[in-house]
Order: C-alpha cells, then sequence, then structure tokens
C-alpha cells in the first residue's frame, strides 16, 4: 500500500484483504481445575467449549466483583486448557486478578505473551486467501473458534474474530515467524488484493465498525451491556465474578449509558474525552475518534440512554454532532463476521 490511511480503509471496505503483524497478550490457563475454575472466572460459558472448528472459542470478558470490565477476552480450547487472548497491557493486571481466585484450585496460569506474534487477516475474502495460503478450508470455521494451519511453513493458530467489522482470522505465529506468514499470504493472493496495511487503518475500521477497544471503550467504570457487549455474556451460566450484578442490570434494562456512533459537522473529529452535551446538560464523552475516507469526522462514545437515538443531536465542545447507528460504515459483505 502508500502508506495514506484512508487509501488502506477504502481497500478493506472495497473488498480487499488486508495484514497486520502484531503484539497481543496471551495468557495460558492449566490444570485439572481449569475448566470449572476458568468458567466460574469469565463472563460466557467456556464449558461446552473443545478443541475444533465448531465450538472451540468464544468471547468474553472478565469483570469486577461489582459486574465492570477488567479485560475482554478471546477465549481458545487447547487439548491441555486453555488460551486467553487480550491487549498487551492487560496481561498483568488480568493475572494479578485471576490469582486472587486460586485458592485449593489446581490450576496454573503461564503468560505466553513473548512466544507468540499475532497477524491479522481482515477483510470480505479473508477465508478465501487463507485456503489459499493453506490449502485447508476454514468457511466452516465458527466465529471465536480457532484452527491450526500451516501457512508458508509456519504452523500458526488460526483463530476467527477481528476489529473491522469484515471476516476476520487472528494468526498466532511463534515468535520470529510472522513476517514469513505474512509473505506466505501474499505470495498465495494472487487476483485477491491482499495487502500489508497500518495500525492507523485498523483503528478507522474499527471506529467505523462500532467496534469497543480495551481502554478507550471498555474499562473498569464500564459495564458489558453499557458496551454493547451481549456477544460476550451467557445469560443462562451459572455464578462468575460480577455475574449477579450483571444479570441484575439486564433483566431490569437498568444500565444508565450506551456506547454509539458519532458523526461530526467539522473536517477533523474533536479529541478523546471531550464531553458530550444536550441541551445544556452532560450526557456522556467522545472515547474514539477519526476521519474516515467515506463517513467523515466520526467518533464512538458514550450517552445516556435517553439520547442514544441514531439522529439525536449532541455537542461535542463547540463542534455540532449526531448520533449515529452501529456499525457507522457497513462492511463489505452483509455475512461478514469480525468483531
Amino acid at each position: 500500500m502508500t502508506g495514506d490511511v484512508g487509501e488502506e480503509v477504502t481497500h478493506i471496505r472495497q473488498g480487499g484483504v488486508g495484514l497486520w503483524l502484531s503484539e497481543r497478550g496471551l495468557i495460558e490457563v492449566t490444570g485439572g481445575d481449569a475448566s470449572r475454575w476458568l468458567d466460574g472466572m469469565v463472563s460466557n460459558d467456556i464449558t461446552q467449549l473443545a478443541p475444533g472448528g465448531a465450538s472451540s472459542g468464544c468471547y468474553a470478558t472478565l469483570l469486577t466483583p461489582k459486574g465492570r470490565i477488567v479485560a475482554d477476552l478471546h477465549v481458545l480450547a487447547r487439548g491441555e486448557g486453555y488460551w486467553l487472548e487480550t491487549a498487551p497491557d492487560a496481561v498483568a493486571r488480568v493475572t494479578a486478578r485471576l490469582e486472587r481466585y486460586i485458592i485449593a484450585d489446581d490450576v496454573k496460569l503461564t503468560d505466553r505473551s513473548e512466544d507468540f506474534e499475532s497477524v491479522g487477516v481482515e477483510g470480505a475474502a479473508a477465508a478465501q486467501l487463507l485456503v489459499r495460503a493453506s490449502g485447508e478450508a476454514v468457511d466452516g470455521l465458527a466465529r471465536g473458534s480457532w484452527l491450526a494451519l500451516e501457512v508458508g511453513g509456519v504452523t500458526v493458530t488460526a483463530a476467527r474474530f477481528g476489529w473491522s467489522g469484515e471476516d476476520a482470522f487472528q494468526l498466532l505465529a511463534p515468535r520470529g515467524s510472522g513476517s514469513a506468514a505474512v509473505s506466505a499470504l501474499l505470495a498465495a493472493a494472487g487476483d485477491i488484493d491482499a495487502a500489508e496495511c497500518s495500525p492507523a487503518a485498523l483503528e478507522v475500521l474499527r471506529i467505523e465498525a462500532g467496534v469497543p477497544l480495551l481502554g478507550p471503550e471498555l474499562d473498569e467504570e464500564v459495564f458489558p451491556d453499557e458496551a454493547r457487549l451481549s456477544e460476550a455474556i451467557s445469560r443462562t451460566k451459572g455464578c462468575y465474578t460480577g455475574q449477579e450484578i450483571v444479570a441484575r442490570l439486564y433483566s431490569r434494562g437498568a444500565v444508565n449509558h450506551l456506547l454509539v456512533g458519532l458523526s461530526f459537522e467539522a473536517d477533523e473529529p474533536p479529541a478523546p474525552d471531550t464531553v458530550l452535551v444536550v441541551d445544556g446538560r452532560t450526557t456522556g464523552e467522545v472515547t474514539s475518534a477519526c476521519t474516515s475516507p467515506s463517513a467523515g469526522a466520526i467518533g464512538l462514545g458514550y450517552v445516556r440512554c435517553e439520547h442514544a437515538e441514531p439522529g439525536t443531536e449532541v455537542t461535542a465542545g463547540d463542534v455540532r454532532a449526531r448520533v449515529a447507528a452501529l456499525p457507522i460504515v457497513p462492511p463489505a459483505t452483509p455475512e461478514a463476521a469480525g468483531g
């Protein structure tokens, strides 16, 4: 690519595939009590997970006892236990909080972040590109689940999730082999328009798609339902840390704020943390913002529930804006499995 963020974003939204080599956090959970214990820690039901393409992974959150978000996690069931994929800067606090709850349990936590690097493969033709590069069928791989693939002589864990709103896979490759996997993907592309893209382009794609990120949108001030994280919550499983609060808020429809898209009437968006105002009263704040090549100045933010309807007029500092439906920019294909 040219290095122009707008061109990279347009490339993805018009059917191309973007490749990103990045660092991610990875915690391994092992031991005879791992399944029972971990199910009591995270918000989704992991008891039905097993290695294989059908149900080998899920999205989840780790919550405080008061039901607020410590971190979001992609849980991958391994034969020997589980991997918890998360933001790199969340590993220490996630590990520290989990260790508090290991009492007489046969559970071991290991930071595996230094053993792997992540290759993101995101775009409408992401699955097709992986098939060409690996020779293995991936179309049937469920969202959140994983398969072991060989890409350019590198054995990777290919998990189906991402941040662009398009179909997406994250390839967890042994440390030092990510660049070889990227080269193999590019060599196998043929008529698929695949290219390495910048982190800045992925951030624009994320905001366009309305995907909340740990830090800007997700922290210990936010409940999962405020961030629209229903996918990460089991409404039927037994107790887990924070479950009572989450269930009570859901049953009563009692959250006060909701994550929304924002469309700004300006050439440049206001900065994150800018206060959002309706009729002279504070309703929330901007959490992320960017300039989209197709939608202009946009962002994500939280507003009070009564102001979350698309089309609601708000003010961000001295900039006028409207609440926008999510995703702000739709994916290239309606059946995209990103997120």
